[in-house]
């Protein structure tokens, strides 16, 4: 499965905001991942946090942000986890703070 986060900071609301998507449809073996756009994935998720809350947690470290990110509706799995938490990290050091998203192929994990 193509999984997308697409992660952004609402600075006038002090929260972080996580949007998760995934390929739910089946594409040709041939097409170029990315050559997907916006439409090809689905809406599965989001969830907010309190910056206030994110910036302590990336003071306190990764796994400490990880397990700040999890929820019951937002679970991935720990590479997924960490690298959604390096790239949280990245986006609050950022001065743009533009939205960042981050992508993930699940036949990356099994060598398919």
């Amino acid at each position: 499965m193509l999984q997308k986060y697409v992660i952004s900071i609402d600075r006038s609301k002090n929260q972080l905001n996580i949007r998760e998507y995934a390929v739910i449809d089946k594409f040709q073996k041939k097409e170029v991942v990315s050559t997907l756009n916006i439409n090809s994935y689905s809406f599965l998720c989001e969830e907010t946090y309190e910056s206030e809350v994110v910036m302590g947690s990336i003071r306190k470290g990764v796994n400490a942000l990880v397990a700040t990110l999890r929820t019951d509706n937002f679970f991935p799995i720990g590479s997924y986890a960490v690298k959604i938490a390096d790239s949280v990290t990245a986006l609050y050091k950022s001065p743009e703070g533009s939205p960042v998203q981050v992508l993930f192929n699940d036949k990356d994990l099994t060598g398919s």
